[in-house]
């Protein structure tokens, strides 16, 4: 019967600890991190960073397409103008998010009372000013191998946009995603953008600029499937119909293997909205989740070297359903 006694009061010990140590890892998750320091950076606001900050922002690695209103009415969801950099787009549990994420306003509106530092520390460590981690939907972590003037350029433009007068819904994640956030976010460790003759080397750059992974591969609980990556099939409900993503890997059955350079250019341009406009949507009818519009402002040696980089990875059988009834 004292045999039991102790091993009951031992066992109970045991358990308590267990549940102090589990608190106190919440508690220091919650609180200690993320741990990134804000960098003493100045960004000097040239012409030049604003033009390369402006191409980047709205063709290459579309920061305007997420922060602002799209205009789902018409095809690919051309931006409503007045609303750039303004936030609010969602990205919600009906999605398949662990929780619901909503893009911030960047423009001065919000960002006058952040530092240089504070936003360079945004964009490619995923920590907002008042240390809060944010979900990699915003791809942060590809931001931050980036080069260093490329995010300055950024950081320039979004320095000169029109302030929106918008506040956003704050971010929230479900368990066990609400700690888990909180380790994501490391320090930048910023890359060296490639010559652009390098089509190879330059064209993986900026597909990581360009968050071609991000949309092109299916997600588990909010995680990329590093084994389906560039094969597509990630689905996107919009009203009554599921678009879903196509796949971009050089598979010749299922993905663009068959694609020339000539014909992976042609699907850009096409909506260059010099010559294109987008149309109503009837109700039901075929949409599609990628902003065509802003993409198509890509400059052609980019969309080249783009078309090279995706030829060299890995093919990967995988038919996707592009459209279908929600």
């Amino acid at each position: 019967m004292k045999k039991k006694h102790i091993f009951w009061k031992i066992a109970g010990g045991i358990v308590g600890v267990f549940v102090l140590v589990v608190i106190g890892l919440a508690i220091y998750l919650k609180t200690a991190l993320p741990d990134i320091p804000v960098e003493n950076i100045t960004v000097n606001v040239t012409a030049e960073r604003v033009e390369r900050g402006a191409y980047l922002a709205n063709h290459v690695m579309v920061c305007i397409d997420c922060h602002s209103t799209r205009d789902y009415g018409k095809f690919s969801g051309p931006i409503v103008s007045g609303t750039e950099g303004g936030g609010g787009e969602a990205f919600t549990r009906e999605l398949g998010f662990p929780g619901n994420y909503y893009a911030s306003n960047i423009t001065p509106y919000n960002l006058e009372s952040w530092s240089d530092g504070e936003i360079y520390r945004a964009i490619t460590a995923g920590v907002t000013k008042d240390n809060r981690a944010l979900f990699p939907i915003m791809p942060y972590p590809s931001y931050g191998t980036l080069d260093l003037e490329d995010i300055f350029s950024v950081i320039a433009y979004l320095r000169t946009l029109p302030a929106v007068e918008k506040k956003t819904q704050v971010s929230e994640s479900d368990f066990p995603m609400n700690f888990i956030i909180h380790m994501i976010p490391k320090v930048a460790t910023p890359g060296t953008r490639p010559d652009t003759t390098d089509f190879l080397k330059y064209g993986e750059y900026m597909v990581t600029a360009s968050g071609c992974v991000g949309c092109h591969t299916q997600m588990k609980q909010g995680k990329i499937i590093e084994a389906m990556k560039f094969a597509g099939g990630l689905e996107f409900p919009m009203g009554e119909i599921m678009v879903a993503s196509a796949n971009i890997t050089p598979d010749k059955a299922t993905g663009i293997g068959n694609w020339t350079e000539e014909a992976f250019i042609a699907r850009f341009k096409a909506y260059d909205l010099s010559t294109f406009a987008p149309f109503e949507v009837p109700e039901g009818g075929f949409n599609s989740i990628m902003p065509w519009t802003m993409y198509a402002g890509m400059d052609t040696t980019d969309l080249r070297a783009i078309y090279t980089y995706l030829m060299s990875v890995k093919p990967i059988e995988n038919r996707v359903v592009l459209f279908k009834a929600n």
